[in-house]
């Protein structure tokens, strides 16, 4: 029974079994992810931090499934977006479109009492949805009940706007999406005012790390094969999901990477787009 200490300073009984489950559920294999947890379980001093545990395991992940160690890294391969929000934007918006809805990108839409600019405008069908995108570069920092009541604030403007000035009010669902969490306030705040809320680890089922599973939307900062600069040159030039490289060699290219390296990152990609 070893206490670690969590990125929010406070202490938690280290879970070996939680540990193994999740590089499973990574797509490491059952004896590897037996053998990670059980190293780092037997030389686990009281006291660490989870970011040391994640780090060793990540080493560990890293010598034998680099697609899996690339999953394992989703979270903090979010952080490396910042540190404006916009690229975040872009991969949501990214998310979206695989999921089958026509994406618009920081649109303007009129209130009834002043226009809005939203950060991903999405219509599938004869549905429209409109998000306002909070990121944040800090792992720690929640999404709190102050941003929730602005965002309702804003979509109550939209959704009751004069359609005789505006031609109609094209927004059904709107969304306050984040890459963190967000604060038990915040969410008692959204289910009763008819916000959804879409963040790392919330909802259960069909969270942030849920979708990206599922669309096969994954950041770049996740690939193991890419040196920090190199990614943000990517994201400089508009590049943030790994279909965007495996469409395309030439922006490799583009940023001096040599050949032999090139095989080796669109390699990873390939092998991180398929179903674990």
């Amino acid at each position: 029974m070893t206490a670690v200490v969590k990125s929010d300073g406070t202490l938690e009984t280290f879970d070996g079994a939680k540990l193994e489950a999740s590089l499973y559920r990574v797509g490491a294999g059952d004896h590897t992810a037996r053998r990670i947890r059980q190293t780092i379980q037997d030389s686990l001093a009281p006291g660490s931090s989870t970011e040391e545990i994640y780090k060793r395991a990540m080493t560990m992940l890293k010598q034998e499934a680099r697609p899996a160690a690339a999953r394992y890294s989703l979270r903090r391969a979010l952080f490396e977006f910042g540190p404006t929000g916009h690229p975040f934007e872009d991969f949501v918006a990214e998310i979206f479109k695989t999921e089958g809805w026509e994406v618009e990108w920081r649109k303007l839409i009129p209130g009834r009492c002043v226009m809005h600019e939203v950060d991903v405008y999405a219509k599938r069908g004869g549905e429209y949805l409109a998000a306002e995108l909070k990121y944040h570069n800090d792992p720690r920092f929640k999404t709190d009940v102050k941003v929730a009541l602005y965002v309702k604030a804003r979509f109550d403007d939209i959704w009751h706007c004069d359609p005789t000035t505006s031609g109609k009010c094209p927004v059904d669902h709107g969304y306050l999406i984040t890459n963190t969490k967000f604060t038990d306030q915040a969410i008692q705040y959204a289910r009763c005012s008819g916000i959804n809320l879409l963040g790392w680890s919330y909802p259960t089922e069909g969270n942030l790390y849920d979708r990206i599973i599922a669309s096969g939307v994954f950041p770049i900062t996740c690939l193991t094969s890419l040196r920090k600069a190199e990614k943000k040159l990517l994201i400089d030039k508009g590049v943030v999901t790994i279909n965007q490289l495996r469409g395309s060699r030439d922006v490799l290219r583009s940023i001096a990477i040599p050949a032999d390296r090139i095989g080796a990152i669109v390699a990873e990609s390939d092998a991180l787009a398929s179903p674990v």
